[in-house]
């Protein structure tokens, strides 16, 4: 087999269990492995470390598949996977059934991503590891699942980094028209073949039913809304009125089709088409405050290098929003960027709060749905972090 030499010492973030290696780990390439193929992952004495799978344009040059030097990456060695992904998120089919079923490293599968809506599935195939397995990984989808209907949507950015082109259309079956959902006793449409990520924030379902647990009887302002998840959870959960701005017009008319979908009263909805940053600071100017207020915003901080410009904008859109506050107001305040940790997002919150003149507790924490895991050794699957915010004065 191929192998992946690596320097010495550099052995230790594999033996943590830590699933990527990177270029510069590497001391030398052991023949001539293809694109997307298996290869053994050495130490520089030649001792197994891991299967993984070769990308020669990225600078993760391998994505490990397993630490066992005895199994073999096969169609047989998908299909368990798989099964085990999914036959995990099995509870969830109680309150939904649009959920994430395959969340990449964190469920054994590197670079795939595959989401349930209904009896339509979408797949992304983010790397040259599954790339090389896309045909038998549509064939083993429909088959363990049960879903006729299978969509790809391997148009992310990371694709170029994996040196793999845009591509997306129906791979099995065909795409029902309309595709709706269930979540908590609502329904959403879903729109797979132009929406944000696969069609739907899945992760934010169970932050959606905690915001509309706090929504009663509260003036509520959602920014960056899409398809209005939150606002319509803050309208099933007894909202006094919400106040939902996004910059995209197409979000919003499909938000509106959400609200209508639901027989929710469209005199307590407003739907503002409009720039987030501007408006927060247009609001304050004309006077306008809010009890509980979302801030969701799209990925500002795709790696650690963007942190800084994030941070930035980050404490832009909080500090506004914390002035809009009403005394004993909530913010719920989220990042989904990966290079904006945890600590981090407290700390711009901090700053945010300071600049502002208030005071702010923590009253709660938010993270992502039980179907996007993140487990231990790998912190970079842990991308979505959220803050609850009580503004005490």
């Amino acid at each position: 087999m191929n192998s992946l030499i690596l320097n010495p010492g550099r052995e230790k973030s594999l033996q943590h269990r830590h699933p990527w290696i990177f270029t510069g780990a590497v001391e030398r390439i052991k023949g001539e492995p293809q694109s997307g193929e298996t290869v053994a992952v050495r130490d520089t004495h030649g001792a197994f470390l891991a299967l993984a799978a070769y990308s020669p344009k990225s600078q993760i040059l391998g994505r490990v598949w397993t630490y066992r030097e005895n199994e073999t990456v096969d169609e047989a060695f998908l299909r368990a996977r798989l099964a085990r992904a999914i036959g995990l998120r099995q509870e969830l089919t109680k309150v939904t059934d649009g959920m994430r079923l395959v969340h990449g490293e964190s469920d054994g599968l590197p670079g795939l991503v595959v989401d349930r809506y209904g009896d339509t599935l979408v797949m992304q195939v983010l790397s040259a590891g599954m790339e090389r397995w896309r045909s038998a990984l549509a064939d083993l989808l429909v088959e363990l699942t049960g879903c006729a209907n299978l969509y790809e949507r391997s148009d992310a950015e990371v694709r170029d980094l994996e040196g793999l082109p845009a591509r997306s259309g129906i791979l099995r079956g065909k795409l029902p028209a309309p595709l709706v959902i269930r979540e908590h006793g609502l329904k959403f449409y879903v729109d797979v073949e132009k929406g944000q990520k696969t069609g739907f924030y899945l992760d934010q379902r169970d932050n959606r039913r905690r915001v509309g647990e706090l929504a009663n009887d509260k003036d509520v302002l959602n920014c960056f809304c899409y398809s209005g998840g939150f606002s319509l959870s803050a309208l099933q959960g007894g909202a006094r009125s919400v106040l939902s701005v996004d910059s995209s017009a197409e979000a919003l008319a499909l938000a509106r089709e959400n609200l209508t979908l639901n027989n929710l009263a469209a005199d307590r909805a407003e739907w503002l088409e409009a720039d987030v940053f501007k408006s927060l600071r247009l609001m304050r100017d004309q006077g306008k405050s809010f009890d509980l207020i979302v801030l969701d915003p799209p990925k500002f901080a795709p790696t650690a290098h963007h942190a800084a410009n994030a941070a930035r904008a980050y404490k832009d859109i909080n500090l506004w929003a914390l002035k809009l506050l009403r005394p004993g107001g909530l913010l719920a305040t989220f990042s989904c960027s990966g290079g904006v940790t945890a600590d981090l997002f407290q700390k711009i919150l901090a700053g945010a709060a300071m600049d502002a003149n208030v005071t702010a507790q923590i009253v709660g924490r938010f993270a992502a749905d039980a179907d996007h895991p993140a487990v231990l050794n790998f912190p970079e699957g842990e991308y979505l972090k959220g803050l609850l915010l009580r503004r005490v004065e």
